[in-house]
């Protein structure tokens, strides 16, 4: 990593170690379903981890092609995701997964909150620095939207949920996916891999009490 990477990453851990002193994560009001999600997010991570080689060539391919834009070609990597997401990551960094271990130095997982307040303090626009890997469920999809999945209806008391994955600035290895699950409060299950939706941001969380301030 070039020195403007690092200083960029020990930054970012730094500021969220700091946020996260006053703002301290709040305890699953469901445990059921917040271990279901962490389950997924621990099983994409895992494919996410097993296609590195992948990511990364593209990163440095794409930094090559572009070589006056001075991407670094062995950049940060930035994982956005739920509380259960950072448990399920640091797991992976942890042991976990041996190419996640061994590449923890350069990993860090975040909120979209923290990740977006910190690049308000230090931009890195055109990810000059960092590639970002986001993969979060959305737990709460809006009874109106039931149409777009009607061909996979729904039973008494389950719900759909929508585990949206993607990557920004690894150049070819970029992508934008959503799958669709159904929860029935006690176990999910995955109903269609790779489903449309229409125009979202690539992480529109629900916000809690706190995440605001």
């Amino acid at each position: 990593m070039h020195h403007q990477t690092t200083d960029w990453l020990a930054g970012l851990a730094a500021f969220v170690a700091d946020r996260r002193a006053t703002h301290p994560p709040r305890a699953a009001d469901a445990p059921a379903a917040a271990a279901a999600e962490r389950a997924i997010v621990a099983a994409g991570l895992t494919s996410w981890f097993d296609d590195w080689a992948a990511v990364t060539d593209a990163r440095r391919r794409w930094a090559r092609a572009d070589a006056a834009a001075g991407r670094d070609p062995d950049p940060a990597f930035v994982v956005t995701t739920s509380a259960g997401g950072i448990e399920a990551a640091a797991a992976a960094l942890g042991g976990g997964h041996p190419i996640a271990a061994a590449e923890a130095r350069r990993i860090v997982a975040v909120t979209e909150l923290e990740y977006r307040l910190w690049c308000i303090r230090r931009p890195d626009e055109g990810h000059l620095r960092h590639v970002n890997h986001w993969t979060w469920v959305k737990t709460s999809v809006p009874p109106q939207r039931a149409a777009e999945f009607a061909a996979h209806p729904l039973g008494l008391g389950e719900a759909y949920w929508l585990h949206r994955v993607g990557t920004a600035g690894a150049g070819a290895a970029d992508r934008r996916d959503c799958h669709l699950w159904k929860w029935n409060g006690r176990h999910a299950a995955l109903l269609q891999a790779f489903v449309r939706e229409g125009r979202v941001a690539h992480f529109v969380a629900p916000k809690r009490p706190g995440d605001g301030d």
